[in-house]
């Protein structure tokens, strides 16, 4: 990317804080200038995250429903946007729907109707997409939150060092056992015969770690994070290590005939989430205590420095996001995943709608 184009983003981020202080969130923060050059339309988004509504649907209140896991930290957007007003400034009335069943249950939920919109992980999504739920994403909702762990002093130090080893995941779909073993393959792995899987309940693998059942486990936050600090363990890798961070993992989807028939509606619930993540970037103290409620065996200073370790300010659409769909798929391929004969590019495009680049109807 061209220097000068650098520079002016820099600054641009810089006079987003200028605007006047009754325009400004109560605790102003700089836009990260790396998160500004993938997703420039953050500048505007962080002017208007004190009061939100920059993406208010014209016309009469929409009610829609809303999926996500209420236990679940990477879902936090969705409890602040309910309490901090913002679904209501962007004329929305929303319904939160703490859903608890498998992914496809939840995309089939969507597709039908049962629900406008639901929070999810790409990972997680990416197949049963592949197989023709009449669901669109919209949008990235913020990177980080996977971990990969090793007991100190196991010599397990890097991916590559799970050669040969056990690794203790909570199931055979989840999002980080795909994501790590994308990571090892890469690293010249072959993640089916060159790893052994065990499933244990997310709150049994630290123990299974203990006992020797497996020599490193897999898992998201906010579990993962309580069992590092709780259990002193090492952690290899997440998702944010390397070429990945930059990398989405967290998204919402939308119903397709909420699209075809509510366009303006499905810009704003997209518009309103995306207000939220930059108030929880800019606020994760008082986005934690939101959560709290939520979570167990864990307070609010962990729920905060989670959400620090999280991009919650850097959330990409656009060409940005159908770049990472696209290649989220290319890679599930190698964990077969994802049909080898499967166009990333064009699935990418059918499973994606930009309504954010968009003017509303």
């Amino acid at each position: 990317m061209p220097t000068d184009r650098r520079t002016l983003l820099r600054a641009a981020g810089a006079a987003a804080l200028a605007v006047p202080a009754g325009a400004m969130a109560p605790r102003a923060f700089a836009p990260d200038p790396e998160a500004l050059l993938r997703d420039p339309s953050a500048i505007c988004r962080t002017a208007a995250t004190a009061g939100g509504g920059a993406y208010a649907a014209p016309g009469p209140r929409r009610k829609l429903k809303l999926s996500f896991n209420a236990n679940s930290i990477c879902t936090v957007g969705a409890l602040v946007a309910q309490q901090r007003g913002f679904f209501e400034r962007n004329n929305l009335d929303v319904e939160l729907v703490n859903f608890g069943g498998s992914t496809d249950q939840l995309l089939e939920a969507i597709a039908t109707g049962k629900s406008d919109a639901g929070i999810g992980m790409a990972l997680r999504w990416l197949k049963p997409l592949e197989q023709g739920f009449d669901v669109r994403i919209s949008t990235a909702i913020h990177g980080g939150c996977m971990r990969l762990f090793s007991r100190k002093g196991s010599g397990i130090e890097s991916v590559a060092d799970l050669r040969g080893k056990t690794l203790g995941v909570t199931d055979m779909a989840a999002p980080d056992k795909n994501f790590f073993g994308i990571v090892a393959a890469k690293l010249g792995l072959d993640p089916e015969t060159d790893i052994t899987y065990r499933v244990f309940p997310a709150d049994l693998l630290g123990e299974a770690l203990k006992r020797g059942d497996a020599q490193a486990i897999t898992l998201g936050d906010p579990m993962a994070w309580i069992l590092r600090e709780r259990d002193d363990l090492h952690e290899i890798a997440n998702n944010l290590s390397g070429e990945y961070a930059d990398r989405a993992c967290c998204i919402l989807g939308i119903r397709g005939s909420l699209l075809r028939e509510d366009r303006a509606a499905a810009r704003a619930v997209t518009g309103a989430l995306l207000e939220t993540q930059d108030w929880v970037h800019a606020n994760p103290e008082e986005a934690a205590a939101i959560f709290l409620p939520n979570a167990r065996n864990t307070n609010a200073a962990q729920l905060a420095a989670m959400l620090r370790s999280h991009t919650h300010g850097d959330h990409p659409h656009g060409h940005v996001l159908h770049g990472q769909l696209a290649a989220y798929i290319e890679e599930l391929k190698l964990v077969r995943v994802i049909r080898p004969n499967t166009n990333a590019q064009r699935l990418a495009t059918r499973i994606y709608a930009d309504v954010l680049s968009e003017a509303p109807a």
